[in-house]
């Protein structure tokens, strides 16, 4: 029964059962049930080691007008996603990598080789919209959750992200998808990401961007990824099922839509 509400846990002492069960929450939005052992304190707090951590070593962009862009979008999902425990920031970091990542508590990076697939003002609200699902989600706790991260978490928190031990601070950060290397992002469970989008795709709704860019969005990724590998092998959905689930979506994420106080459409083009 613990196992069905919680997932994350196979063999359980009488201690761990009671946290278990402590620790049970529900994903707002979706309704799923997640393991989470992580004080919401402790992993705002981890979220902004983490993230000082990245741009200590990042090489944060010269690019003003999409600096601009970026927050104005940011700063529009933010407020659809209703979170006033976090503190927003947003950086441009000048990489070829085709990602972006938002950390607990609001902090958000996006990289500059992402851009041209994002396209327009909508396009990159499908992308801001999906990171910081991540972390309205709380994935990454969850995920230290489901492990031995719970451990490295503390005693990463006991020292700071910086002084702790290599074993610690590399557990925190691919626990948040960020790998040892500026620029390397890890994936998560393909349910944790089909989630995001999920959510994701409402924010960009509420924010005021058509939606359907979502899907076009996807398509975009998908010219751009070239070769790849079966679904069943890789973590991250391929497109075609990203696009399906999005397209079950459209019909709330449409009603958002016509409900914004303000509609931008595309927005302004990057």
């Amino acid at each position: 029964m613990v196992r069905r509400s919680c997932p994350g846990f196979v063999l359980l002492g009488a201690s761990a059962i009671a946290a278990t069960l402590a620790g049970c929450s529900t994903v707002e939005g979706t309704g799923r049930k997640q393991l989470m052992l992580i004080p919401t304190s402790q992993e705002l707090t981890l979220g902004e080691q983490a993230y000082q951590e990245v741009l200590s070593t990042a090489k944060v962009s010269k690019d003003r007008r999409s600096s601009e862009i970026l927050t104005r979008v940011g700063r529009r999902i933010a407020e659809a996603a209703d979170r006033p425990n976090f503190e927003w920031e947003f950086t441009l970091i000048d990489s070829p990598e085709v990602n972006a990542f938002c950390l607990p508590g609001g902090k958000i990076a996006v990289y500059t080789g992402i851009l041209p697939v994002m396209e327009n003002e909508a396009g990159m609200a499908v992308v801001l919209g999906h990171e910081v699902a991540h972390a309205v989600a709380r994935h990454g706790a969850e995920r230290m959750s489901q492990g031995v991260g719970v451990e490295l978490a503390q005693q990463a928190l006991s020292v700071g992200l910086k002084d702790a031990s290599p074993a610690s601070r590399a557990g925190v950060l691919r626990a948040f998808g960020i790998g040892a290397d500026v620029g390397v992002l890890l994936p998560y469970s393909r349910t944790h990401e089909l989630e995001a989008d999920q959510m994701g795709l409402l924010y960009a709704a509420k924010a005021g961007y058509d939606p359907q860019e979502a899907v076009r969005f996807w398509q975009r990724m998908d010219s751009a990824g070239g070769g790849r590998p079966p679904e069943f092998f890789s973590t991250h959905p391929h497109s075609e099922r990203r696009i399906e689930q999005l397209n079950e979506h459209m019909p709330a994420a449409a009603a958002a839509y016509q409900g914004a106080a303000e509609r931008y459409g595309r927005g302004e083009k990057l």
